[in-house]
């Protein structure tokens, strides 16, 4: 069943799946996700025939709906094998088959690939294609085929602000003016079917031509004697110079359709690959007596695997400034070309959706084929030329997405939290630029934390003259402390005194902290993790520290001698009875 709830076609009942593996061991047919069959030759490698047929045969067992449901899988692991078997053919005695493949070779081919981010994909795909065969699972290949290797650092980088602002600039630029022109042009087309436009007029016969553009994708045309249409007279006429693309007063062009893409980007954080396959978003209206549309976005993204391919965003359209509003103008400037589409194709549901200047031959198989003149979603290629044309250094999709998400959002788009902060935020030269200054403030929070919760007091092995007695130390300067009071003397808790100066410590005080740190930690079973921290996580930290410095023993001597004075004296402190 569709995602949209249509039932399938089912096959007929003499269906039976192509085989992958053509009868001569050497051809490999790989039939994707939409049915399309890529066919590939393994006798093209320059390698002995038995070594052909060894490889694809591990190739096929990967060419099945659980494996490779696409072909950009099947072709990226063709690509490094063509790579790999011109490495082999060029070894002083090449293999004549896996059996008689080296460790020594493997560790060559690594070296040769090594350093790149391609390298690293080429010596990734051929291990985990090699690992498959029964002959190399054990062994001195089979540990050079289970050796890792660092993912060598993405080269991507964030935009600055700057360079964001002037893409995001070039882009609304770019689509708000075909947004303005199809919506001018559908007032135009709806006055014209209410029986606004005097007829004959100029306006009436523009009226005329837009309204055959909305119902069949073209203006009134004739057919030339070499098959080409061109406009009639009276339309081209009063057109006058626009006549040429015609189609654009209804119809979003590649580049604008790019452009939208871009703002997409942008807004949401989605990458290429989500915004090209997007399917148009279903809205409700809101609950509340305003009726403004919330939409259900549901997206796709197969690179997350099996169970993980879909979810869906929900976003509302309730003023300029919403999350929702480019979903309503997305859908505004497709209307026409969605309309069409569906009258022709039932069940395309995509949202981008853009007029082809002229025809052109479909060389992705994996892509929806054209629907008359109009094509779907963005490719890399019509990304790059809508950045050419702006001025702009090449496809602003990987560099852009990492912006929003890792700068901008700082949180993931449709990535894990983990491969989020990874690969996007922790390798970031303008992140890491921008939490310099966090970076410090935490490490100098942290400095005074760990100062205020180690113990500050003297420690002494006797009374001192002079000293006043205080709950758990003797103070030797009770008027002059860091805490003072308003009326004089000091202001701060007893619990404090271990993280004052002036305290000093002695044996006789030993026994009361003893019962007190077992006090705090029997505390801590009773309250909530975040409660106990912030009422008595600093004085149990000093008494810790205290712990280590006299040592089990005396700490345990001391625990011995704890009185009922001591008790009392504690519980007092605890329940604020001694408090200033």
């Amino acid at each position: 069943m569709s995602t949209r709830g249509r039932k399938a076609v089912i096959p007929p009942a003499d269906h039976v799946r192509p085989p992958v593996l053509a009868p001569d061991g050497l051809v490999v047919h790989h039939v994707n996700r939409h049915n399309q069959v890529v066919d590939y030759d393994f006798s093209l490698l320059p390698l002995a025939e038995p070594m052909q047929r060894s490889l694809s045969s591990l190739f096929a067992k990967r060419c099945v709906p659980h494996q490779w449901a696409s072909h950009v899988s099947s072709r990226g692991y063709w690509q490094t094998l063509m790579v790999f078997a011109t490495f082999l053919s060029q070894q002083e005695q090449p293999p004549s088959d896996l059996d008689e493949l080296t460790a020594a070779m493997l560790k060559r081919w690594r070296a040769n690939q090594a350093g790149t981010g391609s390298g690293y994909n080429r010596i990734a795909r051929t291990a985990s294609l090699l690992r498959d065969d029964p002959r190399l699972q054990a062994g001195r290949v089979a540990d050079e085929l289970a050796r890792r290797m660092p993912r060598p650092r993405s080269a991507t980088q964030s935009y600055s602000e700057a360079e964001f602002e002037k893409i995001t600039v070039a882009a609304r630029r770019t689509f708000r003016a075909a947004l303005h022109r199809i919506a001018d042009n559908t007032q135009h087309l709806e006055r014209w079917r209410r029986g606004e436009c005097v007829d004959g007029s100029r306006d009436w016969v523009i009226g005329e031509g837009l309204d055959c553009l909305a119902r069949t994708g073209h203006f009134p045309h004739t057919i030339g004697p070499s098959g080409q249409p061109t406009m009639t007279k009276k339309h081209r006429k009063a057109l006058g110079a626009s006549s040429a693309k015609a189609w654009q007063r209804l119809f979003l062009s590649c580049f604008e359709a790019a452009a939208l893409g871009v703002l997409l980007m942008a807004k949401y954080g989605w990458n290429l690959s989500v915004i090209d396959r997007a399917e148009v978003p279903r809205a409700a209206p809101d609950p509340g007596e305003d009726g403004h549309p919330t939409y259900r976005i549901p997206l796709e993204k197969y690179r997350r695997g099996g169970g993980h391919h879909f979810e869906t965003r929900n976003v509302t359209d309730d003023g300029a400034a919403s999350a929702g509003r480019l979903i309503t103008q997305a859908l505004q400037a497709t209307r026409f070309a969605r309309a069409l589409v569906e009258e022709l194709a039932p069940g395309t549901d995509r949202l981008i959706v853009w007029h082809a200047a002229g025809g052109g031959r479909r060389t992705n198989l994996e892509r929806l084929p054209p629907v008359g003149p109009f094509h779907f979603g963005i490719t890399t290629v019509n990304a790059m030329k809508w950045a050419r044309s702006e001025g702009l250094p090449g496809s602003p999709f990987r560099r852009g997405r990492r912006t929003v998400n890792a700068v901008d959002r700082r949180q993931p788009g449709q990535n894990s939290q983990d491969t989020h902060d990874r690969h996007y935020v922790l390798v970031d030269q303008r992140v890491q630029a921008e939490a310099v200054e966090v970076v410090a403030a935490g490490a100098e929070d942290a400095a005074d934390r760990a100062r205020a919760s180690v113990l500050v007091a003297e420690l002494r092995d006797e009374p001192q003259a002079g000293d006043v007695e205080t709950a758990t130390a003797d103070c030797r300067d009770y008027d002059n402390g860091p805490y003072p009071a308003p009326e004089g003397g000091c202001g701060a808790s007893f619990l404090m005194c271990l993280g004052c100066e002036n305290a000093r410590v002695h044996p006789g005080h030993h026994s009361r902290l003893a019962h007190l740190h077992q006090a705090l930690s029997s505390l801590r079973s009773a309250l909530a993790p975040q409660w106990w921290s912030h009422d008595w996580g600093d004085p149990h930290a000093r008494l810790e520290d205290l712990k280590t410095k006299l040592g089990e023993g005396i700490w345990r001597q001391a625990l011995a001698r704890v009185t009922d004075a001591d008790r009392a004296l504690i519980t007092d402190l605890l329940t604020g009875e001694l408090d200033p």
